[in-house]
């Protein structure tokens, strides 16, 4: 039996990509999953597949940016589970253009989703996790927030401070044996990587998988609760 069986989780982005790699990855562990993102197409498709893993996979239709919406929800979220043990802070968004080039409105928005969502979410689940002196917090920077490269500025910028933000609550709330993860993988095969022409579709062979990333994260989380994956950068063997 895994030691996950019956576990709660939210997952930021949860409808597509990594997000939902890694919902599927929970629930076919027993976890009760809630999806969280912005189109209820796409997060009515994933918790179909979700149940049939025989979980309970609930969906929730909010900006992680928009601190009320946030609020709100993620307290619906768990009344409906009755507790929460794992968050995986996941929502992110992307562009590329050179420092000049770039709309502030545009470089705000990456940081307001990226830093802020994150932040948001984050202040409204741990008061749960603190109360039952347990839980997991899984955020997911880049190796984009370990070195900083041309014309990616405000999604470096980000992910820089996701690292900073992640490695500071992690020192604060270990004594209430929350464990706080960060994790910097590079480039995986998804609809956003392959908008922005870092990924090219169906290449499993030369770049990696959400399953991949996944896979991590699970095996993260099974680790003795005396021990803690603190950071972790996955990386492709193909250069």
């Amino acid at each position: 039996m895994s030691p996950l069986k019956n576990k709660k989780a939210i997952i930021t982005g949860g409808g597509r990509g990594l997000g939902k790699a890694t919902a599927l990855a929970f629930a076919k562990e027993g976890i009760a999953v809630a999806i969280t993102g912005r189109n209820e197409k796409i997060l009515k498709e994933t918790v179909s597949e979700l149940q049939a893993f025989g979980v309970l996979a609930i969906y929730a239709v909010f900006d992680v940016g928009n601190y009320e919406e946030v609020q709100k929800s993620v307290k619906t979220i768990v009344e409906t589970f009755g507790s929460i043990d794992i968050l995986v802070n996941n929502a992110g968004i992307a562009a590329v253009g050179s420092f000049n080039e770039m709309e502030v409105s545009q470089w705000t928005d990456i940081i307001q989703t990226n830093v802020m969502g994150m932040y948001y979410v984050t202040k409204e689940v741990l008061p749960y996790l603190l109360h039952q002196n347990s839980g997991d917090i899984i955020n997911v920077s880049s190796t984009a927030g370990l070195t900083g490269n041309a014309n990616v500025s405000a999604y470096s910028a980000s992910k820089f401070a996701v690292i900073g933000m992640s490695e500071s609550l992690m020192k604060e709330v270990r004594k209430n044996n929350i464990r706080v993860n960060t994790l910097t993988p590079s480039t995986i095969e998804s609809d956003m990587t392959i908008d922005l022409g870092f990924a090219k579709k169906d290449s499993q062979d030369s770049v990696l998988q959400p399953e991949d990333f996944a896979e991590l994260i699970v095996a993260g989380l099974k680790l003795p609760r005396r021990a803690m994956l603190k950071s972790a950068a996955l990386w492709s063997t193909n250069p």
